[in-house]
C-alpha cells in the first residue's frame, strides 16, 4: 500500500491508514531524519482521538497516550528509539514490554532494536518526495 500526500492531506491519509490497519497493534516507522515520522504519528493520534498532547518522545523514549475506544479509555504508546544504541538499551527502557502489551505502539527508528518487534509488526516507510510532499509505503496491511 502506498500514499503520496502533503501536510494538508495528512489527516485524511492517517484515517485511511487506520482503516487499513485492522486489529494490528505494532507499527514501525522507518525514514530519514526529517521524513515526517513524528508528524505522521501525530496525525494518527489525532485521528484516533488521543486526548493527551502528542509530542516527540526522543528524550523520554516512550510516551503513553490515552484515547477513547467505544466508551473505554485505551492506551497508545509512541516510542522513539533514536537515542538508543542497541536492543539492550531498548530492553532496559521497557520497549519490549510496550511492544508485547497488546496496546497500539507507534515506533520511530525501529532499526535500533529490530529483534524486539513481534512478527506481525506493520512496517511503514516515509520518504521525502520534495519539500512539501511525502510518500508512505506500508509493507503489510
Amino acid at each position: 500500500m502506498e500514499w503520496i500526500f502533503t501536510l494538508n492531506e495528512i489527516k485524511a491519509i492517517a484515517a485511511e491508514f487506520w482503516k487499513n490497519a485492522g486489529n494490528k497493534k505494532v507499527f514501525a516507522f522507518h525514514g530519514a531524519m526529517g521524513a515526517g515520522k513524528t508528524t505522521f504519528i501525530q496525525a494518527l493520534c489525532e485521528v484516533k482521538g488521543v486526548i493527551d498532547v502528542v509530542g516527540s518522545p526522543t528524550f523520554p523514549i516512550i510516551n503513553e497516550y490515552q484515547y477513547d475506544c467505544d466508551g473505554t479509555m485505551r492506551i497508545l504508546f509512541h516510542i522513539d528509539l533514536y537515542r538508543l544504541k542497541d536492543e539492550e538499551e531498548a530492553l532496559k527502557a521497557g520497549v519490549e514490554d510496550c511492544l508485547h502489551s497488546g496496546f497500539i505502539c507507534l515506533v520511530e527508528w525501529p532499526e535500533k532494536a529490530p529483534g524486539l518487534f513481534p512478527d506481525d509488526t506493520i512496517h511503514a516507510y516515509l520518504e521525502l518526495v520534495n519539500d512539501t510532499t511525502r510518500r508512505l509505503k506500508v509493507a503489510i496491511i
